[in-house]
């Protein structure tokens, strides 16, 4: 089984990094694993919008954006490790989210799978719930609602900005736990 995992952090070494190599390393099989902030993907814009006419005609498609796309559409399980900067996703995320407009542009059945494809999220955050619900709903399909772990390191007396927070055996437990539940074909 192959299992595609994303952290969305531009801090390397961070929570969301961490937490990143910890899923990988518990999940048997194939993992492609991707830290985004390491990656040059360009955000929508500087452009006469050609993927409205034609998703190849993209002036960005060389970019890593489809290879990640392509990832989680043929993956049995994908996880997105998100941080919270002012109770909303990260700038990375939502990059991510408005430049796969250009790779499903004009193909449904390539859409339907990606929606389809399982997804897990796991937010490092200590507040802001709704928003990030109603941002993780774009990417599972219209009957399902996202599958979310809130981490908040002042739960388990850590800080953000240290990115100890998988120094805690009780964090790990509890993403370890997440990664096991309800209904995983792990």
């Amino acid at each position: 089984m192959k299992t595609c995992i994303i952290s969305f952090s531009s801090r390397p070494g961070g929570n969301c990094g961490r937490i990143a190599e910890e899923i990988a390393r518990q999940i048997p099989g194939e993992t492609a694993l991707f830290d985004f902030s390491a990656l040059t993907v360009t955000p929508c814009g500087r452009c006469a919008y050609q993927c409205f006419q034609d998703r190849e005609r993209c002036p960005y498609t060389a970019d890593p954006e489809r290879a990640i796309c392509e990832s989680i559409t043929e993956s049995a399980l994908t996880y997105f490790v998100v941080p919270n900067y002012c109770d909303y996703p990260c700038a990375n995320f939502f990059a991510f989210n408005e430049r796969s407009q250009c790779y499903f542009q004009g193909r449904g059945d390539l859409l339907e799978r990606y929606l389809s494809a399982w997804k897990k999220f796991v937010v490092v955050s200590n507040t802001g719930r709704e928003n990030f619900t109603a941002a993780f709903r774009y990417h599972v399909s219209e009957d399902a609602e996202p599958d979310i772990l809130f981490l908040s390191a002042r739960r388990f007396q850590r800080s953000s900005i240290r990115g100890d927070l998988m120094d805690s055996p009780e964090a790990r437990e509890v993403l370890s736990e997440f990664i096991r539940g309800c209904g995983s074909p792990l």
